[in-house]
């Protein structure tokens, strides 16, 4: 289960990002969740993925 907090989801995110997922397309598959849920969540408190760098800024 995945933080419903936007801020504390951006830390899991970002977290998980950083230690174990090379793309948020990887981590959303393996752990089975939304890519779409988890974008528009963080954009409502005006974070946005960049892939460059592999996380929400």
């Amino acid at each position: 289960m995945i933080p419903s907090d936007p801020i504390m989801l951006l830390s899991f995110v970002n977290l998980k990002l950083r230690d174990y997922y090379g793309s948020l397309d990887a981590m959303c598959e393996d752990l089975d969740l939304s890519r779409e849920d988890i974008t528009a969540k963080l954009e409502a408190v005006n974070y946005c993925y960049d892939a460059e760098k592999n996380q929400f800024v």
